[in-house]
């Protein structure tokens, strides 16, 4: 592959024609839509760090260099056949490459992906669709080297402290009641003081009585 890959490779067509100069931008966003609307039903999605398009299997592949393009196609012998109608065609490893990104022959890329849906067909019917192993040995991409890198993994520096169990709550002692039964059930005291001045006013009383009695 010729192009340049960024740092972060882009997970979506629409992001990896975002990272593109405006130019290259532009250019391969049209082929891309045309792709898209001459094969019905084509799936498109990144992978090797191209955009993939797929019906029963890789179809086509866009690639962005840096003052080129390149489609590669599934269908070698729809290359052969429109090899003497476009610039730029590599029939051994079944390549366009566009070097005119201001003028693109969308009328003769129109007809490559129409003439390679109809190829498709015919080879899936006869059951002959190459493996994409074979197509990246076709299109002389090494699967090491377009195998897409792990996923980054951030990693904290910070000490991660063990967690303190948290202990439950001591019980709760229960109220003491007998000590507050003990005081509102104890019985009156008697206080002497107080009867004796009683007694000696009821015997003073009943003497007075006899001694009225008498006279």
């Amino acid at each position: 592959m010729t192009g340049t890959t960024p740092a972060t490779p882009a997970t979506t067509v629409g992001a990896y024609l975002r990272d593109l100069p405006p130019d290259r931008r532009v250019a391969m966003a049209r082929v891309c839509s045309m792709i898209r609307r001459s094969a019905r039903g084509v799936r498109e999605s990144m992978r090797y760090g191209l955009a993939f398009y797929e019906l029963d299997g890789p179809l086509f592949a866009l690639e962005s260099g840096r003052r080129h393009m390149l489609l590669y196609v599934a269908e070698q012998e729809v290359v052969i056949k429109h090899k003497d109608t476009v610039l730029g065609v590599d029939i051994r490893r079944s390549y366009i490459k566009f070097s005119d990104l201001n003028r693109l022959p969308l009328d003769v890329v129109e007809k490559i992906v129409r003439d390679s849906v109809a190829a498709r067909r015919q080879r899936v019917s006869a059951g002959t669709v190459l493996s994409q192993a074979d197509l990246l040995k076709l299109w002389s991409i090494s699967e090491e080297a377009a195998t897409p890198p792990p996923p980054r993994q951030t990693i904290s520096l910070k000490p991660t402290l063990p967690e303190t169990p948290i202990a439950p709550p001591p019980p709760t002692a229960p109220a003491k009641k007998s000590v507050v039964k003990a005081v509102t059930s104890a019985p009156a005291a008697k206080n002497p003081a107080v009867k004796a001045p009683a007694k000696a006013a009821t015997k003073a009383a009943t003497k007075t009585a006899v001694k009225a009695a008498r006279r």
